[in-house]
């Protein structure tokens, strides 16, 4: 029998009610589908640092790296500054294991009320550059408390980091409905942003089968919500994706009903899976959290690994409970988060 080996790190908050709900299901499928996932839990994060002053050991990535896969839930809690979990673990992760694809996929959940008046279909995915652009962390501060202090961060935008974040999308395009929107402001960012639109032009040329076509990050904004059905592969850069996937998950009614995966496609590094909303402190333990997009996030570490008849099984699950009425307070649902968890192990063969 086939076996993956996973690093859990659920993190902190509803962290640690969404990742086991969420490997239920992993374990309920992987069962039906004759593979097996093998476990090793963490407890790492902004709890861990309020005991040890690290985020993760000094050895975590060396420890990370024999996996798979990492099975992530959320970072942060108000005790913590809020500077810390990114830089010390999120990014720490995302770049030693160059994971420089943020795939978040938007889409409709069926019996879901959305927020859009449109009752058009939408189905697209958001690829973030996740390694350079706006949130390298390149910059200081210098005198801060006077009069001519000042904070500078600095964007950087690499020819390979361009290129190959353009590949990834179009390859990713190819397999949906052959459409490339990428996101710019270049006529106000003149140097990094236009160097940008350059290098996604040059690959574009390399996939004339692909349509490509270029958009305003306000303008896109604008269309998120006034025409979503427009968009097939939306490819944008660190920050933008950042702000873009959250707009994503609210027009499909929740942030908590969106997944994502920080991809190395190479696969020379494990690649992490994760939801794209937060920790929640204030509802952590009491079992109404959303589970629905920590258990897509499954789906695609699933997809990921090659599994791919499971992760359609756990997304038609999904589909059936959301359908049925399990749906949890953010939804205006009044299902538990062990509910709506049973819920879409019953339908995974359904």
């Amino acid at each position: 029998m086939k076996t993956y080996k996973i690093a859990v790190v659920p993190g902190d908050g509803i962290g640690h009610e969404i990742v086991p709900a969420s490997l239920e299901v992993i374990d309920a499928v992987a069962k039906a589908n004759h593979f097996r996932i093998d476990t090793e839990t963490f407890p790492w994060g902004a709890g861990y640092y309020l005991k040890h002053g690290l985020f993760m050991p000094d050895n975590g990535l060396e420890t990370l790296k024999k996996f798979d896969a990492i099975f992530f839930g959320s970072v942060g809690l108000p005790e913590v500054d809020d500077t810390l979990p990114a830089k010390d673990y999120t990014f720490k992760v995302r770049t030693h294991f160059r994971q420089y694809v943020n795939y978040r996929p938007v889409r409709i959940f069926p019996g879901v009320n959305r927020p859009l008046k449109s009752e058009k279909e939408f189905d697209f995915v958001v690829v973030r550059e996740n390694n350079e652009g706006e949130f390298v962390q390149v910059g200081s501060q210098y005198l801060p408390d006077l009069e001519v202090g000042m904070g500078i961060d600095t964007s950087i935008f690499t020819r390979k980091g361009i290129e190959r974040i353009a590949h990834y999308a179009f390859q990713l395009a190819r397999t949906r409905r052959k459409k490339v929107t990428h996101i710019t402001k270049s006529n106000t960012l003149i140097h990094s942003l236009t160097y940008w639109d350059r290098v996604i032009k040059e690959v574009a040329r390399q996939y004339p089968d692909v349509t490509h076509n270029q958009m305003y990050i306000d303008a896109t904004s604008a269309n998120f919500v006034l025409k979503p059905e427009i968009f097939d592969v939306v490819l944008t850069t660190n920050l933008f994706g950042d702000i873009l996937s959250d707009l994503g998950g609210a027009i499909m009614g929740s942030l908590g009903l969106g997944g994502s995966g920080n991809i190395n496609p190479e696969r020379e590094f494990p690649s992490m899976f994760e939801p794209i909303h937060g920790s929640a402190p204030d509802i952590a333990g009491q079992n109404i959290s959303n589970p629905y997009g920590q258990v897509w996030s499954g789906a695609i570490m699933l997809q990921h690994l090659g599994e791919e008849q499971a992760a359609q099984q756990i997304m038609k699950a999904m589909d059936h409970a959301s359908l049925a009425g399990f749906l949890s307070v953010d939804l205006g649902g009044k299902y538990k988060t062990s509910e709506i968890t049973s819920a879409i192990i019953s339908r995974l063969n359904g």
